[in-house]
């Protein structure tokens, strides 16, 4: 397994630099583009029967939409403000030394022996919170780690274990719940007009998988990552958080900074637990509210207005310049990120734009739609589909809208319910995001691994993930077929199996 890493690193480095490389992505798209055109590549919609072909972006209208599109390719992508939005009070608290007493009062307090636990645990509970588990916890995993001794590339991977390839685990409902149950509850009206999938469809099966991953991530880092960064040899000046108890301006620091948060919190919680509470949505609900939706500006304000009280208290910040050069100097370690995620940006649009993603994977669906396999046999292959879709995909909500009314309906007949072909479905999903390039924060993963490794690429971040991702799926896999095997419903008022086949 060692040398089959290494090699995969080697191969994965010997590639240009990433930015180049996804400049490289964008211009193969725009060739297979003018081929698929050329060649007539089309398919019909499974959703709404619409004819899609795969557009020729070497066209004139190609031309139009590169010129004209270019900048907002790059200022809309979605993890762009996301993380320089949430960076900037991360920032504040960064440059005020707010972060880095709270590790050293958690690296302190906490077995060593449980961290690498409790990172992958809460990475995977962070899915709540929007998308703070990248931007946060990742780079906060890697400085634990030095301050504990241990190699930072090891804890970082360990948070993206849980971050990226836990998606689909969590102890409580997030945004993406409804999303998926109402794709899937129009897929399964296909068949069944009266039939309702509901947000908790997954909710039993998450929870168990929760567990799952946290320990499988665990045993991964240890076993199977560790020993292939062995020592952490300092290349330049790094972090360094001494481990030395907290001083009494410390305490007091992080003691008015906690009542900030307090504070914060009680606001927030004021706005939420009312039916009409103004951080719910009209309806009345906190899954689409805009507590949820502004999570990113919440940590903004909240670490911002924590620093701000810490550097006070402390003595760093003296003035209000010495708050704006914390958020500079947090804007400054982003320069790389900006530079891939442009790239990024246009190599993504342009897929999307040449309808190549969807052509793709509809034909793929098909093919495995024909292959009439025992429900087993399905499973495991819809799995495998799912996370090589997810290769070519970064959105799992227009993935599922694609290929649910495809593949619900197909299972209805099998006999077998929505919630299953969902919960397969959000299995292949996860497994893969820790190695694909095309998911959102793949590049801001790089950026943050070069910080402790200059010549890290590509090729370092898979190396270093495709264990979790091996793991995972033969984990969540071998759970699938036991929960399939002793029959337990996926959450509340979700069976496996399709009671209204008989009668079809």
């Amino acid at each position: 397994m060692q040398r089959f890493l290494n090699i995969v690193e080697r191969g994965g480095n010997a590639l240009p630099h990433p930015a180049t490389l996804f400049l490289g992505f964008a211009v193969i798209t725009l060739l297979v583009s003018w081929i698929g055109s050329w060649l007539g590549w089309q398919i019909l919609h499974p959703a709404n029967g619409n004819v899609i072909s795969v557009k020729n972006l070497l066209s004139g209208d190609g031309l139009h939409f590169i010129l004209e599109k270019t900048v907002v390719n790059f200022t809309d992508f979605a993890p762009l403000g996301i993380v320089l939005v949430a960076m900037l009070g991360i920032g504040i608290a960064e440059s005020s030394g707010l972060i880095g007493v709270a590790i050293r009062l958690l690296v302190l307090s906490a077995p060593k022996s449980l961290l690498t636990f409790v990172l992958v645990f809460a990475g995977i509970m962070s899915n709540m919170a929007s998308d703070i588990g990248y931007v946060l916890l990742i780079p906060m995993a890697g400085v634990i780690f030095i301050a504990v001794g241990r190699h930072p590339i090891v804890g970082m991977a360990a948070a993206f274990a849980g971050v990226s390839g836990g998606f689909s685990a969590n102890l409580f409902l997030g945004t993406i719940d409804p999303l998926l149950a109402g794709l899937s509850q129009e897929a399964a009206q296909i068949i069944d007009p009266s039939y309702v999938v509901n947000p908790t469809a997954n909710y039993y099966f998450m929870i168990v998988s929760t567990f799952l991953i946290s320990f499988l991530g665990t045993w991964v880092t240890e076993k199977i990552v560790a020993p292939r960064f062995g020592k952490y040899q300092p290349d330049g000046e790094e972090e360094n958080i001494a481990l030395e108890r907290l001083t009494k301006k410390e305490k007091k620091g992080l003691l008015y900074s906690g009542l900030t948060f307090m504070l914060f919190l009680g606001l927030i919680l004021w706005g939420a637990i009312p039916e009409d509470g103004v951080m719910r949505s009209e309806d009345g609900s906190l899954l689409h509210s805009p507590l949820l939706r502004g999570v990113v500006t919440l940590l903004f304000v909240v670490a911002g207005a924590m620093g701000i009280v810490y550097g006070t208290v402390v003595g760093k910040f003296k003035n209000d310049a010495d708050v704006m050069k914390g958020m500079a100097e947090s804007m400054k370690a982003l320069a790389t990120y900006i530079v891939l995620v442009f790239f990024a940006a246009q190599f993504v649009a342009y897929f999307k734009e040449s309808n190549l993603g969807i052509v793709l994977a509809v034909n793929g669906a098909e093919a495995l739609k024909a292959a009439n396999l025992n429900i087993y046999v399905l499973m495991v292959l819809f799995i495998l589909f799912a996370a090589t879709i997810n290769m070519l995909m970064g959105s799992a909500s227009a993935k599922w809208a694609i290929m649910a009314p495809v593949f619900i309906p197909i299972f209805m007949l099998m006999g077998y319910s929505p919630e299953l072909s969902q919960v397969v479905f959000r299995i292949g999903d996860s497994v893969t995001n820790i190695i694909s390039p095309m998911m959102s924060f793949f590049a801001l993963i790089i950026a943050f691994v070069q910080k402790y490794d200059k010549n890290a690429g590509i090729g370092t971040i898979i190396s270093t993930m495709i264990p979790f991702s091996i793991i995972f799926f033969i984990g969540w896999t071998i759970l699938l077929m036991a929960w399939i095997y002793f029959d337990i419903p996926l959450g509340p008022d979700s069976p496996l199996y399709y009671h209204g086949a008989a009668h079809l």
